[in-house]
């Protein structure tokens, strides 16, 4: 039954992802076609100090909330009062930096945009700490609603913005509206009077330390190849890489992610049975990585067409580092289940150690990459580096559910089965359509469509099938 309720709720996050991923799609694909790569990789530019900040000091009252037994008054007071702390501090920082940033950068526009990008976190810090009722409840029509909400309102905001002759100020109206809107819409789902205390602070300190001490390096892992590129390689290189990215991003943000965002509390309600929660993150990483391997890998083998079709001539320089960067994307939905499962077990402190590791071998790789061939060898060096954190997550779910490497790689074996095969038939029929009297999207359409028939076809050869019925919607194993 919790698994049903689960299901019900990742149903709900995974549409108002796709959806509002589809809305900032269609977004981009305009934004593309008026704005030059140079303005994306200004914009990018800015964002990477913002996003910096606002990950550095991320507090997850959200994760503690939910994980308590028995939720109070007070306890909503003690979380908006430190989100609210937060934002106030996010402010100080972001505008103290955001001179020398711009300085470091030798642009002085990048001071007033960053300065206005800094209002999207600092006004999510007021959002109703009520709305964790919904997810403790694995309820997330009312999320739905939210996000949905704000992407749509960002979207006009931007287009007004961008048809005005605003460049690349159109990319910072969207960073913020949705923040400004998600927040005025969650005191309407669910109503909260402001009241500050810190009277529960201690059922949050042990929880935030670690998951804060994780952030601050996971913020330099996120944003290191970025600041790299944007102050050697120039705003164009950037805005190409920077849109490749977030596109090859895709599959883990609209789908795997938002489904995966209930398992947390689905996790908590079954901690105190090991063999019960070692199956059920086996189902979890299963499913996560049926969607993301061939998503990923399909992306990575048509880069090209997406690249043409869905933003223009002009960004063809991105469809080298789309095609690379897609498969770099592959392991994430595995560190997903894994993010998930040790904040479920109170075990903040692996997703720390993990972070560290990634930063290690991150500033190695990416700086040879960097040095050997600029853009292009940062985005081989994060393929590398994906295969390294790959074996970590690995040993990490091993210590930590206690389920040996053997269990975990058999439960995904036919998966990479079916991805080699996908893989094949469609570089033959790459080979084949060379001379076809074909536009790009019959081009696009036919290797996906009958890319992803072969996938499947081979999965239900291999005994895996969907199974649904009493409340109940699973994968299953024939043999």
């Amino acid at each position: 039954m919790i698994a049903f309720r689960a299901l019900q709720g990742a149903g709900w996050l995974v549409s108002s992802r796709f959806l509002g991923r589809f809305i900032d799609f269609f977004t981009l694909m305009i934004l593309a076609r008026i704005l030059t790569p140079g303005d994306f990789g200004m914009a990018a530019l800015a964002m990477s100090l913002v996003v910096v900040v606002d990950t550095v000091l991320e507090m997850p009252v959200v994760q503690a909330l939910v994980r308590l037994e028995t939720l109070e008054q007070s306890h909503l007071d003690t979380a908006f009062t430190l989100s609210i702390m937060r934002s106030g501090v996010i402010a100080i920082i972001i505008l103290l930096a955001a001179w020398p940033f711009a300085a470091f950068n030798s642009d002085p526009h990048l001071l007033p945009l960053v300065a206005v990008m800094a209002i999207s976190p600092v006004v999510k810090g007021f959002q109703s700490p009520a709305m964790v009722h919904f997810a403790r409840g694995l309820g997330f029509r009312q999320t739905f609603l939210l996000e949905l909400g704000g992407k749509l309102s960002a979207f006009v905001v931007a287009t007004i913005t961008v048809l005005s002759g605003g460049t690349y100020w159109a990319i910072a109206a969207n960073f913020v509206t949705v923040s400004l809107v998600a927040t005025a819409l969650s005191y309407c789902f669910a109503p909260y009077r402001p009241a500050f205390t810190l009277s529960r602070f201690q059922d949050f300190a042990g929880f935030i330390g670690w998951f804060s001490s994780s952030q601050l390096v996971s913020a330099i892992n996120w944003q290191l190849d970025r600041v790299l590129i944007g102050s050697l390689a120039g705003k164009t290189t950037l805005g190409q890489y920077a849109v490749a990215s977030d596109v090859a991003a895709l599959p883990t943000q609209s789908l795997i992610g938002p489904a995966l965002q209930p398992m947390m509390a689905a996790f908590s309600l079954i901690a105190t049975n090991p063999e019960r929660l070692r199956q059920a993150f086996l189902k979890t990483a299963r499913v996560a990585m049926l969607i993301s391997v061939p998503a990923c890998l399909g992306i990575s083998l048509t880069a090209d067409l997406v690249t043409e079709l869905l933003l223009g001539s002009k960004w063809i320089g991105a469809a080298p580092f789309l095609s690379i960067l897609a498969l770099s994307v592959i392991p994430i939905p595995y560190f997903q289940a894994l993010y998930s499962v040790s904040l479920a077990l109170n075990r903040p402190r692996i997703l720390f150690r993990l972070n560290v590791v990634d930063l290690c071998f991150r500033i190695v790789l990416i700086g040879i990459g960097f040095y050997l061939f600029s853009a292009s060898g940062v985005s081989a060096a994060r393929v590398v580096l994906s295969l390294v954190m790959g074996a970590f997550y690995l040993s990490a779910v091993r210590s930590l559910l206690d389920l040996d490497l053997r269990t975990q790689l058999l439960n995904l074996w036919k998966i990479a089965v079916a991805a080699l095969v996908m893989v094949i038939w469609v570089f033959l029929l790459q080979a084949e359509m060379a001379d076809w009297p074909l536009n790009d999207v019959a081009k696009l359409a036919l290797i996906g469509t009958t890319g992803a028939a072969a996938y499947v076809a081979i999965l239900l050869l291999l005994g895996i099938r969907l199974e649904a019925g009493q409340g109940r919607l699973g994968l299953s194993d024939r043999w």
